[in-house]
């Protein structure tokens, strides 16, 4: 993957604002601009460990710990909110004015300045911004790696379109329609520090922005060296090595289990990804992977080489009229991800604007180690005049497991023996039955995308049509639910999609249809009113019978299928320091699903208040409700039908945070959460109380957390992003009783060379075993470590 943290970061204080070369521009405006360093290390209350591990013997009720913690956020915030400004006050003495823009004929030596380290943000904050409230074990790997990218490969803003504004979530739609009009005003940016005179660019916006975009120089001409030559001479080259391992010993390993069910290989969790690249020009790289329990071994039979999972893709962008060129493994994006919804769609959560919308983003190279859902062959995109026209080709094996009965009732009936029943996704070939299924049969995609782009207009429209075979017949298990569930050989998808911006308002949908005559609608808007406020509404139509493989959009369940529902959201920002989001989604579910044996209904809503006193304060509350339907069957219930009776369940989750940043080497995160759930009976809880500390000394960083947890039942299992590893993303779910630390150290071994080490610990109360299945540990302890390396040549 393509790397620029490591880049020295310019100090926007002291750094020069000189301008040289000639132009004629309006002055600029001035205003002040605050460097708010983005940390991404918080802390942990000693105090509080101390408490609890002098107390961990004695059982503490519920209402106890929240009472405490709420008592403990209550502090924080009535501190700060007294004594924050002069605590602060010297922090906030220097401030950074844009330079007006120098007379036609003054010459002036100018720098661009390099953008704001990657490494320095505090991607931990944006990613429980943007990422939806997590509810399920969903594997949000591929969601986080899409992000990711602007991270490590940040956004020209020279070259940025409207859809590249937008594909980064982080801007509403005046801001972008602000930004493109100082562009048409002033032409291309000449510094970073311009961004400061874009009306609605405050400085929370222009903070959070930072890490993800950069300026190039627009007087270097074309770079006349041979690709080849200009690989050679990259510096953008970057290895990564990692390693993870559960210490102790699970079931899946011991000698006891034998036969199909037991794990063939060790432990041990091996990831290796290399990548040279270079903004608008090329991207080549190629990812390895080994899960834990599957065997590194060299077998063609079973298509395993070494590396369980292997990866590689080549890239070139802005070849003549051709915008991109790729050969491997990659991912497609069109309209609202209705058939083609590869990349970062993050759905419901506390962003409530931005995160509604998609963007055509075209083509990508596909860098994830999740082992479906991309494509594998070739693909290119070709600009004349106002059309973008995208054609590709795919053909990739995919895991597929066979039913026996599904099989018998096929031959029965005259029909094939050779099929498959189910879909396979979790990448894992551990077992002699896993390894069974790897690559059970072939799927090939073709098709292709026209995109006409009016810039005057601000008016995009699209066509996409895409055709999908295997080589074997998908027959699903024969159960009410998936009746009307993809069966067969092939699938087509057509769609038309667009997007319109008028002022402040932000126009766009996807209708799509597939071979089964299935429909899929996805319609919306976004309104800037008053500069404080911002209003989205959203309407989404999938029939039942609606196929596609690789659609990812918004909507309540995890495939565009089978649902029809309303969003609204909005956000009030009166003030800097103050900021209220919230959203109310109505849904409905017009058959049957897995364990909702009819069709139902739900609705869900969410608030969130900030207030942010200081620029090294952030204090939240959230309050969400969902109410949704699935079976019950009462203990005492004599009906012997097949079918469950449904009913609504609810579910609340509270959530009280601080973010509290002292100084440049020390930050802090407190969090307390809280959550209900009743389903025909007496409400069951569960909380957790977090707190984070991270250390910054420069070449050397260290991160931990203290969490204590407990939950009544699963179904109050509580989610919280947590620090890791560069490029790892991880959402441990905390249920039962007991606690979890982690240490994680990062240390600067040289220029190019950057190691990381991680060491979790979780310990439960009242528990002989903890997992389940083939992954079951015997005692009330688990130890994770994982180990990092990266080398920049």
């Amino acid at each position: 993957m393509s790397e620029q943290a490591g880049r020295p970061r310019k100090d926007l204080t002291s750094a020069p604002h000189s301008i040289s070369g000639q132009r004629q521009a309006e002055q600029r405006k001035k205003v002040k601009f605050q460097d708010d360093h983005f940390s991404r290390f918080h802390g942990y209350d000693e105090e509080f460990i101390s408490n609890y591990k002098e107390e961990q013997s004695t059982k503490i009720s519920l209402s106890i710990w929240v009472r405490v913690a709420l008592f403990f956020i209550i502090l924080i915030i009535l501190f700060f909110s007294f004594f924050g400004n002069t605590v602060f006050a010297q922090n906030n003495t220097q401030d950074t004015t844009l330079s007006s823009a120098p007379p036609i004929s003054q010459p002036i030596n100018f720098e661009i300045p390099k953008r704001y380290s990657s490494e320095k943000a505090d991607f931990d904050v944006l990613v429980q911004e943007l990422f939806p409230v997590p509810e399920d074990d969903v594997d949000y790997s591929d969601l986080y790696e899409s992000l990711f990218q602007f991270f490590i490969q940040p956004l020209d803003l020279n070259r940025a379109t409207r859809n590249d504004l937008i594909s980064t979530f982080l801007l509403s739609e005046r801001q972008i329609e602000d930004f493109l009009k100082h562009k048409v005003n002033y032409g291309k940016l000449l510094s970073i520090y311009e961004i400061q005179s874009i009306p609605s660019w405050d400085s929370n916006t222009i903070e959070r922005i930072l890490p993800f975009v950069t300026i190039t120089e627009s007087t270097i001409q074309q770079d006349t060296r041979s690709l080849f030559q200009r690989i050679l001479a990259e510096k953008n080259k970057t290895l990564l090595i990692r390693y993870s391992k559960v210490l102790e010993t699970q079931r899946g390993y011991t000698s006891d289990t034998t036969g199909a069910s037991r794990y063939l290989g060790s432990p041990d969790r091996i990831y290796t990804r290399m990548r040279i690249s270079h903004l608008n020009d090329f991207s080549i790289g190629f990812t390895l992977e080994k899960d834990a329990g599957e065997q590194f071994i060299w077998d063609k039979k079973t298509n395993r080489y070494g590396f369980d999972f292997l990866s590689a893709h080549a890239v070139l962008y802005n070849q003549g009229n051709f915008k991109s060129i790729a050969l491997g493994d990659y991912q497609l994006s069109f309209g609202q991800g209705l058939i083609m919804g590869a990349g970062f769609a993050a759905g419901k959560g506390s962003e409530t604007i931005n995160t509604v919308r998609r963007s055509t983003t075209g083509i990508r190279p596909y860098t994830s180690v999740l082992e479906t859902g991309f494509q594998r062959g070739a693909a290119a995109t070709y600009s004349i005049g106002q059309f973008d026209i995208t054609g590709y080709y795919s053909r990739v094996g995919e895991d597929g497991g066979s039913s026996s009965q599904v099989i018998a009732d096929s031959l029965n009936q005259g029909g094939e023996g050779d099929l498959i029943s189910s879909l396979i996704a979790t990448g894992f070939h551990r077992t002699p039955n896993e390894i069974e299924k790897k690559d059970n049969f072939t799927r090939q995609d073709m098709g292709g995308n026209i995109t006409y782009k009016d810039k005057q207009s601000n008016l995009e429209l699209g066509a996409t049509l895409a055709y999908t075979s295997y080589d074997k017949s998908l027959q699903r298990n024969d159960r009410l639910y998936n009746r009307f569930e993809f069966n067969g050989k092939e699938n087509y998808n057509i769609g038309l999609n667009y997007s319109y911006a008028w002022r402040n308002m932000s126009f766009f949908g996807e209708a799509a249809r597939s071979k089964s005559g299935g429909m899929g609608i996805i319609s919306g808007v976004i309104l800037s009113l008053a500069r404080p406020l911002e209003m989205s509404m959203l309407f989404r139509k999938y029939d039942r019978d609606f196929h596609t493989f690789y659609g990812a959009t918004f909507g309540e369940g995890s495939r565009p299928i089978n649902e029809q529902g309303f969003y609204w959201g909005m956000k009030y920002s009166p003030s800097k320091k103050w900021q209220l989001a919230a959203y109310y989604d109505r849904f409905r579910f017009p058959w049957m699903r897995f364990l909702v044996d009819a069709p139902s209904e739900g609705h869900e809503y969410l608030a969130r208040l900030t207030y942010r006193p200081s620029r090294a304060i952030q204090l939240y509350g959230q309050f969400r409700q969902e109410v949704k339907e699935k079976n019950y069957r009462n203990e005492d219930d004599t009906n012997v039908s097949n079918f469950n009776t449904i009913k609504p369940y609810i579910r609340r989750n509270y959530q009280l945070n601080c973010n509290y940043k002292a100084e440049e080497i020390v930050s802090l995160r407190a969090r307390v959460q809280f959550s209900s759930y009743e389903h025909e009976a007496a409400p069951t809880h569960g909380y957790v109380l977090v707190q984070d500390v991270n250390l910054d000394f420069g070449k050397v960083r260290f991160s931990t957390r203290f969490a204590l947890f407990d939950t009544d039942d699963y179904d109050n299992r509580q989610y919280v992003y947590e620090k890791d590893v560069l490029y790892y993303f991880f959402i441990p779910a905390y249920y039962g009783r007991g606690f979890r630390n982690f240490y994680m150290v990062q240390v600067k071994a040289g220029k190019k060379i950057d190691i990381w080490a991680k060491w979790a610990y979780t310990k439960y109360r009242n528990q002989e075993t903890i997992g389940s299945g083939l992954e079951q540990i015997t005692g009330d302890l688990r130890n994770d470590i994982r180990i990092q390396m990266r080398v920049k040549f």
